[in-house]
């Protein structure tokens, strides 16, 4: 395994840079989410595996850029980013809006010749399921409304209007490219894909996450835990063992 000469520090934050020999995962957050949520993944997985956590432009130290408002444009840049580390297949784990961009993720790494090594689509309705939803209108009340009602958002960015203020635009821009994304039919994956869904979560029925099957032509399992939208805060021990025994079954590199 080689290392990059750079991590395009922007885009992608190795909390815990792990010696030669460990797996990838790359790890790609919510709506209004950002790179630092994946912090306590990294640790518990690291050394065996390097979390490679993504950090979308208009957030935390990249308030000022741009955001992207589109899951397939933002999909085409961390797919350019992740370049220089794609000398062996990565694994992707993605969350909600996460999810679909994963999806979109390996779609692209596939259609260039690469591999990808195993999905991860948490809390995310299969890409060929759609739903009418509109929470993106809403004003901002509404909106945190939502936030708050699924509890993404660390409790102290809500009580504090400062921070509020500067992470409100990045939560809008997300929720509008979740909610418009658009799946546009083709080959399915080639790769393995794992989908976890809370059974109680309102953006996604366990049918809706079942649905994840037919967008892979190899192995699928589907891991329902109890729970809304962020079941996995609440179960992480046993997600990070689903992980970890997942990318120990992966063939070596």
């Amino acid at each position: 395994m080689t290392t990059p000469d750079t991590d395009n520090g922007l885009w992608v934050r190795r909390f815990h840079p792990a010696p030669g020999g460990a797996r990838r995962l790359v790890c790609l957050p919510h709506a209004g989410g950002s790179a630092s949520f994946y912090f306590p993944v990294s640790r518990a997985l690291s050394p065996a595996v390097e979390v490679l956590s993504i950090q979308y432009p208009g957030r935390q130290d990249r308030r000022h850029e741009k955001c992207i408002g589109d899951i397939h444009d933002l999909a085409r840049e961390v797919f350019t980013v992740l370049r220089p580390w794609r000398d062996e297949p990565l694994a992707i784990f993605g969350h909600s809006m996460g999810a679909s961009l994963g999806f979109e993720l390996a779609r692209l790494i596939e259609q260039d010749g690469g591999s990808v090594a195993h999905l991860f689509a948490s809390g995310r309705r299969a890409p060929s399921k759609s739903r009418h939803e509109t929470v993106h209108l809403l004003d901002d009340e509404g909106l945190l409304a939502d936030v708050r009602k699924l509890s993404g958002t660390n409790s102290a960015v809500l009580g504090d209007p400062e921070m509020l203020r500067a992470a409100l635009p990045a939560i809008r821009n997300d929720y509008r490219a979740a909610e418009r994304y658009t799946y546009r039919p083709g080959p399915p994956l080639s790769c393995p894909i794992t989908v976890l869904t809370g059974a109680d979560d309102p953006k996604t029925t366990v049918e809706e996450a079942r649905a994840w099957s037919d967008h892979t032509t190899a192995a699928f399992d589907l891991k329902v835990y109890p729970g809304g939208h962020f079941f996995l805060a609440e179960h992480q021990p046993a997600i990070l063992r689903a992980i970890s025994t997942a990318l120990s079954a992966a063939p070596a590199v």
